[in-house]
């Protein structure tokens, strides 16, 4: 272990972290399984959580909060909409929770949850779940190469 090497952009990492919420739920971690491996600067994670990540050592542990706008962004109403239960696919359960992709008119995909069910609508949400959190991280860098 190199403890004097500080991770910087380009390099590959391999990190244990913890995710929490403000009241300490936790909702997710990696400490049952592989360390996370990603490569700094490449935008495959948040921004809040590279940003954390830079500058420190192998073998290094810190606690940053992520603030919204360096995390999912803030929840955009604009994002949730209903539908009329009678024009909702009938194959497709009507679960709260449940996780469906549509396909927008760009050819893009949208992954939207259905947040709620009523008598007559179904409610989906296209804001991911974290949107509008603050996000406690612990990270520890296992391995900078």
């Amino acid at each position: 272990m190199n403890s004097s090497r500080k991770v910087r952009s380009g390099d590959t990492v391999k990190v244990h972290y913890t995710g929490k919420f403000d009241d300490g739920s936790v909702f997710d971690s990696s400490k049952d399984r592989e360390p996370l491996q990603f490569t700094l600067g490449k935008g495959g994670l948040i921004r809040g959580f590279e940003e954390a990540v830079e500058g420190m050592a192998e073998g290094e542990a810190r606690t940053v909060k992520i603030p919204p706008d360096k995390g999912y962004g803030q929840r955009r109403e604009e994002l949730v909409f209903k539908i009329k239960k009678e024009v909702f696919p009938p194959m497709i359960e009507k679960k709260i929770g449940a996780m469906l992709e549509l396909r927008q008119p760009d050819g893009g995909i949208l992954e939207v949850q259905i947040s709620d069910v009523t008598e007559d609508f179904v409610v989906l949400d296209g804001n991911h779940p974290l949107a509008g959190k603050d996000l406690l991280f612990e990270i520890e860098v296992v391995e900078i190469s």
